[in-house]
C-alpha cells in the first residue's frame, strides 16, 4: 500500500502539466486590445521627419489613414516596407509614419534606399507619441478615419494576408 503514494506525486505533476496544456492556446496572443479603439488619435505637438516643419494631429484629418509606427533598427519594419510601398502606389492607401525612438538621420536614408509609402512621416525620437498611443513596438500600424478617431489596430508587420483581414474595415472609413 505504501508504494502506492509514490504515485501521488507523479499523478499530481500529470494533472497539472494536462491542465497546462489544455489552456495554453486559448489566448490569442496576437490579439492586443487597445483602449484607444473609438477614441480621437492623441493630440501631439512633433515636427515632419522629411521637412522639421511643425504637425500636430490636425494634419491627419480630411481622410482615413494607416497610421503606422516603424524604425530603422526593426527588422520587422524591413520585412513589412515593400508591402507599404505597394499599398500606397497600387490601391492609393494614405499612410503616415510614426518614425520611433529613432535617428531621424538614418530614418531619412532608409527611405531614400528602400522607397518611402508615406505621406508625411512624424518624428518620435524620444518614444513620447508612441507612448500616448500605448505602443508596445515596431511596428504597429493604428486604422484613422476622417475625423481622427482610432478605429482599429494591429500589432506586427503588415503584410498581404494581414490586409485582406482589414481591408473591409479600413474601406468602411472611405
Amino acid at each position: 500500500m505504501k508504494r502506492v503514494y509514490l504515485f501521488v506525486p507523479l499523478i499530481g505533476f500529470l494533472v497539472m502539466a494536462g491542465l497546462f496544456f489544455l489552456t495554453i492556446d486559448r489566448e490569442d496572443k496576437d490579439v492586443l486590445p487597445s483602449p484607444l479603439i473609438g477614441q480621437l488619435f492623441p493630440e501631439f505637438d512633433m515636427v515632419a521627419l522629411e521637412t522639421g516643419e511643425p504637425i500636430q494631429r490636425a494634419d491627419l484629418l480630411g481622410k482615413p489613414a494607416l497610421v503606422n509606427v516603424w524604425a530603422t533598427w526593426c527588422p520587422t519594419c524591413k520585412a513589412e516596407h515593400a508591402f507599404l510601398n505597394q499599398l500606397a502606389a497600387e490601391q492609393g492607401i494614405r499612410i503616415i509614419g510614426i518614425n520611433y525612438k529613432d535617428e531621424d538621420d538614418k530614418a531619412k536614408q532608409w527611405l531614400a534606399s528602400y522607397g518611402n509609402p508615406y505621406q508625411g512621416n512624424i518624428s518620435d525620437p524620444d518614444g513620447k507619441l508612441g507612448l500616448e498611443l500605448g505602443v508596445y513596438g515596431a511596428p504597429e500600424t493604428f486604422l484613422i478615419d476622417s475625423a481622427g478617431v482610432i478605429r482599429g489596430k494591429h500589432v506586427g508587420d503588415l503584410n498581404a494576408k494581414v490586409w485582406k483581414q482589414l481591408q473591409p474595415q479600413f474601406e468602411s472609413l472611405q
